[in-house]
């Protein structure tokens, strides 16, 4: 045979996932270079010498009825994370809290990256173990992520779709092979896959696809040593964690236990945080920081009471309208229930001021599109969509209506009763809008949390005066999540998370596909072939200047549709910690941190 003949055949037989090779490296970011070099010794965020040692108790509010968080059915308990490093296991590789976006060894030691993208291998570390002993193999790799997408939450169908194949090349290393190389997150996001052990969960009939009790096998820092369904659950450090020596952990987890203690309503677990019977509280209720911290563990200094800053993007929390409910499939109609939501005088009266008005999806970040008309890049995206986004995105950019904060919205209210009439609702005999059809204009707004009533009575109130008729229900932490599961409701209370990176999560809060999916975060609805392609175009940016022009782009067409009513936010985090604890100077930005990088003082 002619040898350049066998050369171009050998050449054609080869995949093309697999054409590029790439060398083992410790660590991945998303855009540019990772922060830490290799060998390096711990993050800056964390004290590499916290002594170890000591029970931390923390609260959670409600109850749960599983020990199995990647389903959509049941509740888990608290401190078992889904996605990336928890307690009880550990992921491929491990996020850095003070980068948009860098992942580095844990499970895995090493990652291969070739510059097509066009596949990822992990070569795993010979010293995971998993609790029991056994080596973390290839195989639970594999397992993991085939279970996770045939039966885990439709999160994992969105975030890994990309995906064409997963192969055991030997039994530490693993390779995942893609559909294009145009997704350029998904190296990482693979890398933040939890690893479960293949051998407990199909042994003695378990069944990954239902809820469970049973205490789970981990590879992580801590053991599950204590469950009381519904009230408790305790978390003890294993003092022979295969990983407790690795850079990324040092001066992490130094509990020797974490206890979560329910409580079925915030009141009372706030004045059982003063009686010291947990330790940390993050107060997310402006009013009760201003006015409850009086107590005298708080006067003595028992209690240390202290607002950290940050540069944790905001997302958009909001009231979320569901536009599957015909109610409000009319744009016209959302928009008019905006200006009966008094945000100017609810702070004023509820939080004494502190909050700022939510007015993006990428709240206080550079994702956020700027204020005025679109310019630059943002401008030549947009252009490409003209004719099939509203003329409006093309101006200055959304803002929420606002009032003078006297409590006279008496201006806005008429803007609403004017768009009200205009889209054919009429006063009925009752003070009730009704359409054509004689259907009258009336909804329900859900939430888990009885805190927010005092926000929502005021906007009820406001909306019965322009002819809405309004109810507020508060359900049970398990009923709420089943409703919104399934997209049984008319309005809640949400926020929308976002990170410094957005990218393959986006398909879950936007996409067409998502918005009858049941489990899906696309609680709005939305299917917008812009903005599904808007998405696609996120996950395939191939540099940061590119991902922010897009994400503006995005956020100025999501605020065109007044899907939510924007709520508030803050640019700093307000906590009250007992004396005992001690915590690193240099926090990670994205979290007070207190489970993974603080400790007990000796």
């Amino acid at each position: 045979m002619n040898p350049v003949f066998f050369v171009v055949l050998l050449m054609a037989m080869v995949s093309p996932v697999c054409a590029q090779t790439a060398d083992p490296k410790p660590s991945i970011a998303m855009h540019g270079t990772a922060k830490y070099a290799p060998g390096f010794t711990h993050m800056d965020y964390t004290r590499p010498d916290a002594p170890k040692g000591g029970d931390l108790t923390l609260n959670a509010i409600g109850s749960f009825d599983s020990l199995n968080p990647f389903i959509i059915k049941g509740s888990p308990a608290a401190g078992l994370a889904f996605l990336g490093q928890s307690f009880v296991y550990d992921s491929l590789m491990e996020q850095s809290h003070d980068e948009p976006f860098s992942m580095y060894g844990l499970l895995a030691e090493t990652i291969e990256h070739p510059e097509d993208n066009t596949w990822v291998a992990f070569n795993l570390r010979p010293e995971a173990t998993w609790a029991d002993g056994k080596p973390v193999t290839a195989g639970d790799v594999i397992w993991t992520f085939n279970t996770l997408m045939k039966v885990g939450a439709p999160f994992f169908k969105a975030y890994y779709g990309d995906v064409v194949s997963v192969e055991k090349t030997s039994d530490r290393r693993v390779i995942f092979k893609f559909k294009n190389g145009e997704n350029k997150e998904l190296p990482l996001i693979l890398s933040q896959m939890t690893v479960l052990p293949e051998h407990f969960w199909t042994q003695d009939g378990r069944d990954i696809s239902q809820t469970s009790l049973d205490i789970p096998l981990g590879s992580g820092p801590y053991k599950i040593s204590k469950v009381d369904a519904g009230r408790q659950i305790v978390y003890e450090r294993n003092p022979d964690y295969w990983g407790k020596d690795l850079g990324i952990n040092k001066g992490r987890f130094n509990f020797g236990t974490i206890t979560y203690d329910y409580y079925k309503d915030d009141n009372v677990a706030l004045e059982a945080f003063f009686a010291g019977e947990f330790d940390f509280r993050s107060e997310n209720v402006a009013k009760l920081w201003a006015t409850a911290y009086d107590a005298p563990a708080v006067k003595d200094g028992r209690i240390i009471k202290e607002t950290i800053a940050h540069t944790r993007p905001q997302g958009m929390q909001g009231f979320l309208f569901n536009i599957r409910r015909p109610v409000f499939q009319d744009q016209a109609v959302r928009k008019a229930i905006s200006y009966a939501f008094d945000f100017e005088w609810s702070n004023k009266q509820f939080a004494y001021g502190e909050y700022k008005r939510t007015d993006s999806y990428f709240e206080n970040s550079d994702l956020s599109a700027p204020e005025g008309a679109p310019t630059g890049r943002v401008l030549e995206i947009l252009e490409s969509y003209r004719g099939k986004i509203p003329d409006d995105v093309f101006t200055a950019r959304f803002a929420p209506p606002q009032s003078d904060g006297s409590g006279n919205n008496r201006a806005n209210l008429k803007k609403a009763s004017d768009l009200l009439e205009q889209a054919g609702y009429k006063l009925g005999k009752d003070g009730i809008r009704v359409n054509a059809a004689g259907q009258k204009l009336s909804f329900e707004i859900v939430d888990a949390n009885p805190m927010f009533e005092r926000w929502v009575l005021p906007f009820i109130a406001n909306l019965k005066r322009i002819g809405i008729e309004a109810n507020f229900r508060v359900l049970d932490p398990a009923q709420y999540q089943n409703r919104m599961n399934d997209f049984d409701f008319d309005m809640t209370v949400g926020t929308i998370a976002q990170s410094d990176s957005p990218g393959n999560e986006q398909r879950d809060f936007w996409s067409s596909v998502k918005a009858d999916m049941p489990g899906s975060r696309n609680y709005i609805g939305i299917k917008n072939p812009v903005v599904d392609d808007l998405v696609e175009k996120i996950i395939t940016a191939q540099t940061r200047e590119e991902l922010v022009a897009l994400c503006q782009a995005l956020d100025r067409i999501l605020l065109s549709g007044d899907y939510v009513v924007p709520h508030w936010h803050i640019d700093h985090w307000r906590v009250a910690y007992w004396k005992k604890l001690g915590r690193p100077d240099t926090l990670s930005g994205l979290t007070p941190g207190v489970t993974d990088t603080w400790w007990v003082k000796q």
